[in-house]
């Protein structure tokens, strides 16, 4: 019988496999695993120092792990550097806001397109190349609510609206994994509310497969399809809102220090 070649997409955007990373002595990940089915928001909860940014730094590539192996696509990337994943449709966001204040909301995003589209080293490009990433960048915009401010510098506007304009750089570049890391970190209310907000119409409407850490549990609970929670480097649980809600365990490391 002779072998077939399966052209069917990957089950999962995201596998990481029983991936640990080691500083010296300390264990800052241990062995954890987890997979994003495509379309899902997958939310990573855990309380401070429970290796929630190494893990995102580890999918990202900004670390290489120590041990195990991350599958984007199906296809292994665990050696690959950060700019190979981005250019395989993988896309994040910092704790710390990272944008171009001094340019424009429009400028900001144009960039994310041009390099999405092939032309970040170009010196010029065509008019028809031009006109179509102003589309593309419109578009974006538009998906964030930032539409009316893209003439706007950045550096002016309130720190909701520049994490809006950060998550459209990410968008920008067509990811078919998007990272959120804090989306909603140093953030009143109404700013978490619009934010809150904007992330779910990417996933519910616009079918974004999304992981974020977050330490809003509002936030989480309100936006989660599934809860993966670390604890001192290692997987404590996993499961629905519901699940995690009821999980004892959680509740002593996480939630009930919280409450």
């Amino acid at each position: 019988m002779s072998d077939v070649v399966s052209t069917k997409e990957p089950v999962n955007v995201l596998d990481v496999q029983n991936v640990s990373k080691k500083f010296g002595n300390l264990i800052a990940v241990s062995g954890v695993s987890l997979s994003v089915p495509k379309g899902e928001l997958r939310a990573v909860i855990g309380p401070n120092g429970a290796g929630k940014t190494t893990f995102f730094n580890l999918i990202s590539g900004f670390f290489p792990p120590t041990s195990g192996t991350i599958v984007f696509d199906g296809r292994d990337i665990t050696k690959l550097p950060t700019h190979q994943r981005v250019s395989l449709g993988m896309a994040r966001t910092f704790q710390v806001t990272e944008i171009f204040p001094e340019l424009t909301v429009f400028e900001n995003v144009r960039i994310g397109t041009e390099v999405a589209a092939g032309y970040g080293l170009r010196p010029w490009i065509g008019r028809a190349e031009k006109a179509e990433v102003h589309r593309r960048v419109d578009e974006t915009l538009n998906l964030v609510g930032l539409a009316a401010k893209a003439d706007r510098l950045v550096g002016e506007l309130a720190h909701g609206d520049q994490r809006a304009a950060e998550i459209a750089m990410a968008l920008a570049l067509r990811p078919h994994l998007l990272l959120l890391d804090e989306p909603t970190a140093g953030m009143g209310d109404q700013e978490t509310h619009d934010i809150a907000q904007l992330i779910r119409r990417l996933h519910r409407d616009n079918n974004f497969t999304i992981v974020l850490i977050e330490h809003d549990m509002r936030v989480v609970f309100h936006l989660a399809d599934r809860i993966s929670v670390l604890d001192q480097g290692k997987l404590l649980a996993e499961g629905t809102p519901q699940e995690i809600a009821a999980n004892e365990s959680v509740q002593a490391a996480y939630l009930g220090k919280a409450a």
